[in-house]
């Protein structure tokens, strides 16, 4: 039996329901406006069901793991057994309840919930297919739509996700069995995110880059203690080339062909490997980690009229709105930077704009992490953004070596490092690479949204001992009265 089309009305059609889209839709919700949120895989998106989420948790897992390993400093003397199918439950258990919350909130907040994938037929009508044999579609007429269609990882020739040995992000996080050995394609924050687990789970870890050092886009400095922990761990690194090709190996296991990068670049990537050029890798899978791209393809963009740049990305202004001015596009299809955070500032601005408040976007003030061995956390302008930018800089920096909390927890690499204007002392930036860096970076976060100086930061009193004393530090450093440390 085929269900027979019908047609809805809303007042905002919201697709996707990513941390972008569902939390578009509970605002629009909150303020009184008729919401459908439509979904074709999972609540929560690819954050909460296959990325963000289970990501910290098996990354928290095997630093638990880890750390008993390697306490023998402590006193602590510990052989733990990995037991995985338990360690992948318990990540599913984590899951199950942030994405069951997420439909429940929904709910609660009026929100209609469609499951589908929707296409638009115009610029006031989407086509809402069913999953599912005899499921049917429907239409729906908006007044407002908001698109949350996220992100996926970018496939890369010859390495196609569905091949059994070929793993993207999502088949990372998911495997029934640790693997002897893993090349990882790609040294960015996924790349090394999940070189750390599986390092730490026993896997020989090898990370192909066609660049020459890991996550592009960080300065040297905050790179250089994650660097040598990952050479702690035992992961190697084949800097300067380009996966071309993967074969299974006679004896069992996978053999992955790697050339230089320069020389990919040049023809494009279509030439045969050179034998004496190239690298072959031998290992049990292969982790494609090399970005995302945008999920803007299956909307039928142009029958609504919306425009998207060279790489697929729907163009925005401050208000999240498209050319359509009545269509906004929010998180991950919107542009970079691709964060979940990102995207939640900007659905909840989308549906305040729609419901006529004076909302609008400001990134100044938006925090990025990595959650590598050790943390990184950033803020606002690096030293050489600010001075681009025409300041007079003036950085203060505090060691974790010098934090008594860091010393206690037996984790002090790194270092957190402030750039404010020299000429009144307002915070422009910030960077952490150590311990807890992802959560130290909220107060710099907070510093620069508030328009507060080296002073304020200075003055305001810190909990001893403590992490955050080294924020407290910083600051005093770029005063110049530094008392753990000595100042420049």
């Amino acid at each position: 039996m085929v269900v027979g089309d019908v047609t809805t009305g809303t007042d905002v059609l919201v697709i996707g329901a990513g941390p972008a889209g569902y939390v578009a839709a509970i605002r629009a919700g909150q303020l009184d406006l008729d919401v459908t949120l439509v979904e074709r895989d999972a609540y929560g998106g690819t954050c909460l069901n296959y990325g963000c989420i289970p990501s910290k948790a098996l990354i928290s897992a095997t630093d638990v793991a880890h750390e008993a390993a390697t306490a023998e400093e402590m006193g602590i003397h510990a052989d733990p057994a990995i037991d995985l199918a338990g360690m992948m439950d318990w990540k599913d258990g984590v899951v199950d309840q942030l994405t069951s919350g997420v439909e429940k909130l929904c709910k609660a907040n009026q929100v209609n919930l469609l499951e589908g994938t929707a296409r638009f037929a115009d610029d006031h009508t989407a086509r809402v297919s069913h999953s599912g044999d005899g499921q049917g579609s429907e239409t729906l007429e908006f007044e407002h739509a908001i698109i949350a269609t996220g992100s996926r990882p970018i496939q890369i020739p010859n390495f196609e996700y569905g091949d059994e040995p070929v793993l993207d992000s999502k088949g990372a996080l998911a495997l029934e069995s640790v693997p002897d050995s893993l090349v990882i394609v790609g040294a960015g924050y996924i790349g090394m995110e999940l070189a750390g687990v599986y390092a730490k789970l026993g896997t020989d870890v090898t990370v192909v880059e066609m660049l020459d050092s890991i996550l592009p886009g960080y300065d040297d400095d905050l790179k250089r203690p994650v660097k040598q922990r990952a050479n702690d761990l035992g992961i190697d690194f084949e800097f300067g080339y380009t996966a071309s090709d993967w074969h299974e190996r006679d004896d069992g296991g996978i053999r992955v062909v790697a050339e230089p990068a320069d020389r990919a670049a040049a023809d494009g990537g279509s030439a045969e490997p050179v034998e004496d050029e190239r690298l072959e890798l031998d290992a049990e899978k292969v982790l494609v980690a090399v970005g995302r791209q945008p999920v803007s393809d299956t909307l039928d963009l142009a029958e609504a009229g919306i425009e998207t740049d060279d790489r697929g990305f729907i163009t925005t202004d401050s208000r999240a709105r498209t050319n359509v001015d009545h269509i906004f596009a929010v998180g991950d299809v919107a542009g970079e930077p691709m964060l979940a955070h990102k995207g939640s500032m900007e659905g909840q601005v989308a549906a305040e704009v729609i419901a006529g408040e004076p909302a609008a976007i400001d990134y100044q003030a938006m925090p990025a992490a990595v959650f590598t061995d050790p943390e990184i956390g950033t803020v606002g302008m690096t030293e050489s953004d600010a001075e681009e930018a025409g300041f007079e800089t003036v950085v203060g920096q505090f060691p974790f070596r010098a934090s008594g909390r860091a010393l206690t927890t037996g984790e002090s690499d790194g270092f957190v490092k402030i750039v404010a204007d020299e000429a009144d002392g307002y915070v422009l930036g910030a960077s952490i690479v150590g311990p807890e860096a992802s959560e130290l970076i909220a107060e710099l976060t907070l510093a620069i949204e508030l328009g507060a100086t080296l002073e304020d930061v200075a003055a305001t009193v810190h909990t001893h001992p403590t992490l955050s004393e080294s924020v407290m530090e910083a600051a005093e450093n770029a005063l110049g009265h530094a008392i753990h440390t000595l100042n420049r």
